[in-house]
């Protein structure tokens, strides 16, 4: 078995084995924030740890995403470890915004936030190859984070095509920027957001609605032309699918993913 070299920085965690698969891998559609500590007593982790829904104190990667005061989505993410640094894993095109909103909270804590373009993210749609499954749902494949490389070629359609198909929305497009109540993202269920963890923002709606079971609406994949262009937050018309918000009532048992439990 060929080992690829990485960067001494990335988690072993990360590493695909072998060159034969390393073919339409990369998602050019990812980027990947580097958090980093400016001294040795700074811990990015307990930085995060006080900002997103789910642990990141413990076992990574994990989905995780940053929520209004209210409990709604602004950005969902993927954290890495990397020694003392985290890795995020997020939308290319939100990886700038992001950026800057947990700048906001950084104050005049001694860490730095940017994008690390020498690093990619890349995917395949089966576990057991040495990655790590995908923290959501181990049927949506395997991820690992590799650097840059001349030859990558894209999986972003397949990726697309994949996740769709087992009925899981992410990114701005599809889960909405301050639109979506985040347990609405089917969070419990795609595991990205704990309830023992303590504060974040947006956590206390959330846990309130856990709580309660209040959960009245929750991004569904539908055909297309089912979709209710009042409910539709986005549109693959090249798959034939739409992701609409809908309330738990009207979600039939042919719509509800394998993983969604009947309400």
């Amino acid at each position: 078995m060929t080992v690829i070299a990485f960067d001494e920085q990335l988690p072993s965690s990360t590493i695909a084995p072998t060159l034969a698969d390393m073919s339409a891998t990369r998602l050019f559609d990812r980027a990947v924030l580097r958090i980093s500590p400016r001294d040795d007593s700074e811990d990015v982790f307990e930085f995060l740890q006080g900002l997103v829904t789910n642990d990141v104190s413990g076992h990574l990667p994990a989905w995780a995403a940053l929520l209004t005061p209210q409990g709604k989505a602004l950005f969902d993410f993927i954290v890495w470890p990397s020694g003392k640094d985290a890795l995020i894993d997020c939308e290319a095109d939100a990886a700038d915004d992001l950026a800057k909103r947990l700048s906001l909270y950084r104050l005049r804590r001694p860490i730095d936030i940017g994008r690390d373009d020498s690093i990619a993210v890349h995917w395949r749609p089966h576990i057991g190859d040495g990655a790590a499954p995908d923290p959501r749902l181990p049927a949506l494949g395997e991820r690992w984070l590799a650097p840059v490389a001349d030859d990558d070629e894209s999986a972003d359609a397949a990726w697309r095509a994949h996740r769709l198909s087992l009925g899981v929305p992410e990114g701005r497009a599809e889960l909405g920027s301050d639109a979506t109540l985040w347990l609405e993202c089917n969070a419990v269920e795609l595991n990205g957001v704990s309830f023992s963890k303590g504060c974040y923002i947006g956590q206390e709606n959330t846990a309130r609605m856990n709580w309660r079971q209040k959960v009245n609406r929750r991004l569904i994949v539908v055909p297309l032309e089912n979709s209710d262009p009042a409910r539709q937050r986005a549109a693959w018309p090249e798959l034939g699918l739409a992701i609409d918000h809908l309330r738990i009532d009207d979600i039939t048992d042919d719509l509800r993913p394998d993983w969604l439990e009947p309400a």
